[in-house]
C-alpha cells in the first residue's frame, strides 16, 4: 500500500472522525482486559496504520509474541509507514542485531532509552554508573497515525499475552481515541526528544548486508513454530480493530487526562517535584469520597503512602487492595517492602487481598482478567475512584515509580470501567485471591474463599520457611527506595 499524501484520509482517519465530530474535547475508550485480544489489537493496529506508528516500552523480548510485533511494525514500514520504535535499554537483552536490523529499514528509525554503555555483560553498568541506570522508563503505549493509542499496563513478551505454559501475568490496557491522543503522541514526541533517548545506530553494532533477509528468516520461523498458531489466530479473529475501522467498537466517550512523568525525572537527582507523575496524580484524583479500590503488583508504600491510604480509611473511605501474593509474585524481594506494612494498613482499615498464584483457571479468568496458565502473577496497575473515575497505566504504588522510573496512564471518568473493578472487589475475589486479616491474637491469616466453604491459613500460603525468611530479612533493609 503506498503512503498516503498529504491531505488524503487515512483509514482510521475515516473510521473516528465522525465519533470525534461528535464528541468534541472527549475521548473514545475501550478496555482490553484480554491478553489475547490485547495482542491482536496491537498486530492489528500496526497493519491499520497508513502514516505512523510511534512504539514505546520498558520490555520487548525477543520470543514468539515479541517476534510477531515485531514483524507487524516491519510490515508496516515496508508499505510506507513511518515507525519509531523506542525501547527502555534495561528490557532489550538479546535484541541488538535484531535492533540493529530494524533501524536500518528506511522507514524504522529504533532508539534506546537511558542506554547501556556496557552491551556485553550488561550487570557491569550498574556498578559503574549505577545512579544513572537504575532510573528506568517504565512507559506502555502505542499509538497509530496519531489517531488511536494503547496505554496501560503490559510488556511485550510471552508471559503478557498468556503465550506458553509458564507464568502469565493478569493486565489490563486501553484503547484511547479522540482528545487525549493528541496529549500520548506529544508525551512521546518528548521522550523521543529526550537527553536520554539515544539512536540505536550510536550504540548497537552497524546491521550486516544481509541483515534484512536474516530477519525475514527469523519471521517464517516464528510464524511456522507451533506455539504461534494461536496467536496468529488471535489475529485473524479479533474484531477490536475491525470494528473500530468500521465504526462499530463499542467505545466510552468521556473525559480522560493522560499522567505522564517529564523525562527529566531520568536525568534529575535534586527532587523536583514538578516533573513527577504522582504529583499530577494527586491533584487530579483529589481526596476520594466514598470509596478507593486500588489493583497493584509491586506494592511498596513506603511509610508516607501507608499514612496517607490508612488517613483515607479512618475518614470514612472504603479502601480495598489487591496485590500478589508471596507464592504469586514474580519479585519476592519486593514482597518484602509490602508484607512489614500489612499489619499498619489492615489497623488503619484497609481490606487486602493477595492474588493466588493458581487463580488463572478458565472460569476465574474471564470474570478477573487472567489467562489460562496454571500459574498467573499480577501485573495491572490501576484504581478506581468513587466507582466513578478508574486509572490505568505503567504506575506501581512505590517508591520507584513515584521517585525514580519515568511512567504513564490515563485517568478516565468512567462509571462502567470504575464500578466493574469496585464490582470485582465487592465479591471478594472467591477462589482467586487470599483476603489477609488479622486473627483474633493479632497475626495474620489468609482466607482462602471458594465454592467448596472458606479456609483459614496462618501462614503465607504456598510457601516454605527458607523463603518467608529470606523475605523477613529483606524487610528489615533501608531498601524500600529502590524496590
Amino acid at each position: 500500500m503506498p503512503e498516503p499524501t498529504v491531505g488524503q484520509a487515512t483509514r482510521l482517519a475515516l473510521a473516528i472522525a465522525p465519533h470525534a465530530a461528535a464528541h468534541p474535547g472527549e475521548s473514545g475508550i475501550h478496555a482490553l482486559p484480554g491478553p489475547g485480544d490485547a495482542f491482536a489489537a496491537r498486530a492489528t493496529l500496526a497493519a491499520a496504520a497508513d502514516r505512523t506508528l510511534d512504539v514505546q516500552y520498558y520490555i520487548w523480548h525477543g520470543d514468539e509474541t515479541g517476534t510477531l510485533l515485531l514483524e507487524a511494525l516491519w510490515r508496516a514500514a515496508e508499505r510506507g509507514v513511518r515507525v519509531r520504535l523506542l525501547l527502555d535499554d534495561s528490557g532489550t537483552t538479546g535484541l541488538d542485531a535484531t535492533l540493529a536490523a530494524l533501524d536500518a529499514h528506511p522507514r524504522i528509525e529504533v532508539r534506546l532509552y537511558n542506554p547501556l554503555f556496557h552491551r556485553g555483560f550488561r550487570p557491569l553498568n550498574y556498578l559503574t554508573a549505577f545512579r544513572r541506570v537504575n532510573r528506568r522508563m517504565h512507559n506502555k503505549s502505542l499509538t497509530a497515525d496519531g489517531l488511536v493509542a494503547i496505554v496501560g499496563g503490559r510488556n511485550v513478551g510471552n508471559e503478557y499475552f498468556a503465550a506458553g505454559s509458564g507464568t502469565v501475568f493478569a493486565d489490563l490496557d486501553l484503547i484511547a481515541t479522540g482528545a487525549v491522543v493528541g496529549d500520548v503522541s506529544g508525551a512521546f514526541d518528548r521522550y523521543w526528544n529526550s537527553p536520554s533517548a539515544y539512536p540505536a545506530a550510536r550504540l548497537l553494532r552497524p546491521a550486516p548486508p544481509d541483515a534484512a533477509a536474516s530477519l525475514e528468516a527469523r519471521f517464517r520461523q516464528v510464524r511456522a513454530a507451533p506455539g504461534a498458531g494461536g496467536y496468529l489466530a488471535a489475529v485473524r479473529e479479533s474484531a477490536t480493530v475491525r470494528d473500530l475501522l468500521a465504526g462499530q467498537l463499542p467505545l466510552e466517550w468521556t473525559t480522560a487526562l493522560l499522567l505522564c512523568d517529564d523525562p527529566a525525572k531520568t536525568l534529575d537527582t535534586t527532587g523536583r517535584k514538578d516533573v513527577l507523575l504522582l504529583t499530577a496524580m494527586l491533584q487530579a484524583v483529589g481526596h476520594p469520597e466514598a470509596s478507593f479500590d486500588l489493583v497493584s503488583p509491586y506494592l511498596v508504600p513506603g511509610e508516607k503512602g501507608t499514612a496517607t491510604i490508612t488517613s483515607l480509611a479512618r475518614s470514612g473511605v472504603k479502601v480495598r487492595i489487591l496485590t500478589n501474593s508471596l507464592a504469586a509474585t514474580d519479585v519476592s524481594v519486593v514482597h518484602a517492602g509490602y508484607s512489614k506494612r500489612r499489619r499498619d494498613l489492615l489497623d488503619g482499615g484497609a481490606r487486602l487481598f493477595e492474588l493466588e498464584p493458581s487463580a488463572a483457571q478458565a472460569k476465574i479468568a474471564k470474570r478477573y482478567w487472567l489467562s489460562g496458565s496454571s500459574h498467573a502473577s499480577l501485573h495491572a496497575k490501576t484504581f478506581a475512584v468513587d466507582r466513578a473515575r478508574i486509572f490505568v497505566g505503567s504506575f506501581n504504588f512505590d517508591e520507584r515509580s513515584a521517585f525514580l522510573n519515568t511512567e504513564m496512564g490515563l485517568l478516565v471518568d468512567s462509571r462502567t470501567l470504575a464500578g466493574r473493578l469496585s464490582t470485582i472487589f465487592d465479591g471478594g475475589f472467591p477462589g482467586a485471591a487470599y483476603e489477609v486479616r488479622r486473627a483474633p491474637g493479632g497475626s495474620l491469616e489468609w482466607l482462602d474463599r471458594d465454592p467448596p466453604g472458606e479456609r483459614r491459613l496462618t501462614v503465607e500460603p504456598g510457601t516454605g520457611f527458607l523463603e518467608r525468611a529470606w523475605v523477613r530479612f529483606l524487610s528489615i533493609l533501608p531498601i524500600d527506595w529502590m524496590l
